[in-house]
Order: structure tokens, then C-alpha cells, then sequence
């Protein structure tokens, strides 16, 4: 048995063999790539980790999933607080490869779901759409405390982003629209009151575990299911935190217009602040009973219905 660790650079790829202590260095394109996935088939791999680096690791990824490899991409907190605990403070490529090789074989990760390269494109769609919904809240921020020589310029910088938005937006309905089961599939998760065409969209593209994964399962990997922090006698908050940061933005705007749109999540949440619960953590809750409805939707096929059936798998 084998397990790689691969630490991605921009301009290189580190990488270490356990057990056998094995490393070495290849050059992040398309023949260093190839001379990696070649070097993981020969060592027999049954786990590969690397780290999310900003996008420099989607090729390799992509090489070593398409070679029918099981590559995990790891949350690089995850890494370090590992690294942390086995006394590796020091922080360098190669340590960082011998480090993530060193997780795959005590930690072992679960290989997930991998996008298909249309599920890629809708994710670098959404990704731009996020950044320029930050620049033109930063933009506007700042006319609003702008001295006057400087006003017009951030009117017309403004007027730029606002018609980028729109641009970006219908690259998303285009994609969508251009591919018959995300069509599909937008219209089932948008039949849900609550779940808009953004909120759609991220899960299509952030999460294609959706459907596919138990209701505690799909809440664990997005990062709404409560984590005890008991110790002794001492019984602590439950709370949520890790997983995918960009589904779990969206689902929270869902869950709020849902407690308000949606009969099911509302009396949910009604229950809930009834019984003395706070209204952050009321709809936290219906963030993950949202989510459970829309996996089971998603795994069933069946549209949104007052009372759908949540099939606990």
C-alpha cells in the first residue's frame, strides 16, 4: 500500500511516498503532471492528498482523477492543525508534502465526488460573480465616506462592476440552461420556496455530493452539523464550523428567506424560537433541515412538496 502527499505550487509539485519515506519534485505543468499521475500508478496509491491552493492544484487533480486515481483535496487548516499535532511546526514544501503523505495514511480522508469539467466552469462562474459582488460593496462603501475629487471616478467604477454582474449572471443562466440535466436539476432544488437561482447554482457546482450522501453525512461535509466540545464533566456549546464555506453562505440567506416563505422551514423555526432556542441558532437548524430536504429531493428526483418525503439513508 501507498499513500502521496503532494504539496502544489505555482511553478512545482512536491511530493512524498509513505511508508516507504520516498520524495521528490516535478514541475507544475503538463509533463511534470503527467510524470506524477505515472509515478502514483506505479507505486500502487491508494490515497493521494494534496491541498486546496487557490486553483494552482485543479490540473493535477484533474489528471490524477481522470488516471481513476482516489485523490482527496484537503482543507489546508485541516493539514495544519494535523501537522501541529504530531510536533511539525516547521513549514516548507517538502515537509508540507512528507506531512499531507503522513494524513492520508493515519487519517485516511474519504475521496469524494470529483466535478466534470462543465461543473468546473460553473464554479469558476460563480467564483468571478462572488468576487464582483465584493468589489462593488467595497466600491460602494467607499463613495460613501469619498472625497469629492475622487466621487466620479467610483460612480464610474461602480456603473462597470453593476454591468459586469449582469454579464456574469447570464453566463451563469447560459451554462445552465445549455446542459440538459443541470436544467434538470436547477428546476428541481429552485421548486423549493426559499432556494433562488444562486443558491441553486453554488450546490450544483460546490457540492455534487448532494443526493448522494446521508442527510448526516451531506451536513457533516457542509459544515452544519453541531460538533460537541465536552470535556469531563464540562458540557460545552455545540457548534458548527469547517466545511464548505461558499454553500454554506448561501444556504444561510436560504434558510432566512425560507423561515419566513417556506411552510415547512417556518414552523421549524417557530417551533424552535417557541421553545426558548436563539434565532441564530434556530436558523442554523433550518439550514440543515433545508439542506436535508434538498439532498433527499436531489437523491429521489422528486419536487419540492409541503410535506416531502425525507428519506433518512
Amino acid at each position: 500500500m501507498s499513500f502521496i502527499g503532494i504539496d502544489v505550487a505555482k511553478i512545482q509539485l512536491e511530493f512524498a511516498h509513505r511508508p516507504s519515506g520516498a520524495t521528490g519534485r516535478v514541475p507544475n505543468d503538463e509533463s511534470g503532471i503527467a510524470a506524477l499521475v505515472a509515478q502514483c500508478q506505479a507505486a500502487g496509491a491508494i490515497l493521494i492528498v494534496c491541498e486546496a491552493t487557490g486553483g494552482y492544484e485543479a490540473a493535477v487533480v484533474a489528471a490524477l482523477a481522470t488516471a481513476s486515481l482516489p485523490v482527496v483535496i484537503a482543507n489546508p487548516r485541516q493539514v495544519r492543525d494535523f501537522a501541529k499535532a504530531t510536533g511539525q511546526l516547521a513549514k516548507t514544501d517538502a515537509i508540507d508534502a512528507q506531512i499531507l503523505a503522513l494524513f492520508a495514511e493515519r487519517v485516511r480522508p474519504e475521496p469524494r465526488v470529483l466535478p466534470d469539467a462543465a461543473a468546473q466552469a460553473l464554479t469558476a462562474f460563480l467564483t468571478r460573480r462572488r468576487q464582483l459582488v465584493e468589489m462593488l460593496v467595497a466600491e460602494r462603501n467607499r463613495l460613501l465616506l469619498a472625497a469629492p475629487a475622487v466621487r466620479r471616478d467610483l460612480q464610474q467604477h461602480i456603473r462597470f462592476l453593476e454591468r459586469r454582474l449582469r454579464e456574469a449572471d447570464d453566463d451563469l443562466h447560459t451554462a445552465v440552461k445549455s446542459s440538459p440535466v443541470w436544467r434538470v436539476r436547477d428546476d428541481l432544488l429552485q421548486s423549493v420556496p426559499g432556494v433562488g437561482r444562486v443558491v441553486s447554482l453554488t450546490l450544483l457546482a460546490e457540492l455534487p455530493e448532494l443526493g448522494r450522501l446521508s442527510h448526516k453525512q451531506i451536513a457533516a461535509l457542509v459544515g452544519v452539523a453541531p460538533l460537541n466540545r465536552d470535556s469531563g464533566t464540562l458540557r460545552g456549546k455545540r457548534l458548527v464550523y469547517g466545511g464548505r464555506a461558499p454553500v454554506r453562505a448561501v444556504l444561510y440567506m436560504a434558510a432566512l428567506v425560507a423561515s419566513r416563505r417556506n411552510p415547512v422551514i417556518r414552523a421549524f423555526y417557530e417551533r424552535l424560537r417557541a421553545a426558548g432556542k436563539p434565532a441564530k441558532l434556530a436558523l442554523t437548524a433550518c439550514m440543515r433541515k433545508l439542506l436535508t430536504i434538498l439532498n433527499a429531493m436531489a437523491r429521489s428526483g422528486t419536487p419540492w412538496h409541503p410535506t416531502p418525503p425525507l428519506a433518512r439513508a
